[in-house]
C-alpha cells in the first residue's frame, strides 16, 4: 500500500512539473471565432525557445505558403515552418527572440510568459513591448 501511494505521489508531482513549462503543443485560436486553427509545437535547443507549426485544422491550408515573407521564409510551407526564433529565459519569462506571422509575412520582436499551466502570453511588438500585440495559446490536451 505505501508503495502505491508513493508512486501516485511521485506521478502526481512529475505531471504538476511538466505543466509549468511552456515547452509543448499549443492551439491558436481565431481571435473572432475561438476555434483552433492551428497547433505550434514549442521545444527547446541550445538552452533558448523555439516553435514551429506542426498542425493547421483548415484543411484547404494544409499546403499554404508563406507568399508575404521575405527572405529563406518566402514561398515555404508554413506547415512546419519555425515561427518563434532564440527566447532565452529570463525570469519568468522567454525573450530576445522574434516572431514570424505567417498571415502577414513579417518578424517581430517578442516574449513569452506562462499565464498558467494551460495558457501561455505571446507578446509581439515593434520596438519596445508597448508597441504591440498580445496573443494567448492555450496548452493541446
Amino acid at each position: 500500500m505505501k508503495k502505491l501511494v508513493f508512486t501516485f505521489l511521485i506521478t502526481l508531482f512529475v505531471t504538476n512539473i511538466s505543466a509549468q513549462t511552456i515547452f509543448g503543443k499549443w492551439e491558436n485560436r481565431d481571435e473572432e471565432t475561438g476555434k483552433v486553427d492551428s497547433v505550434i509545437e514549442v521545444f527547446e535547443k541550445d538552452g533558448k525557445a523555439y516553435a514551429k507549426i506542426v498542425e493547421i485544422t483548415d484543411q484547404n491550408r494544409q499546403d499554404a505558403v508563406c507568399d508575404k515573407c521575405i527572405g529563406k521564409n518566402k514561398d515555404q510551407k508554413i506547415l512546419g515552418m519555425n515561427i518563434l526564433t532564440g527566447l532565452q529565459k529570463d525570469g519568468e519569462e522567454w525573450s530576445g527572440g522574434k516572431i514570424l506571422d505567417p498571415k502577414n509575412g513579417k518578424k517581430y520582436k517578442c516574449y513569452i510568459q506562462l499565464v498558467d499551466a494551460d495558457k501561455l502570453k505571446i507578446r509581439g511588438y515593434i520596438g519596445f513591448s508597448l508597441l504591440g500585440r498580445t496573443a494567448y495559446w492555450f496548452r493541446k490536451k
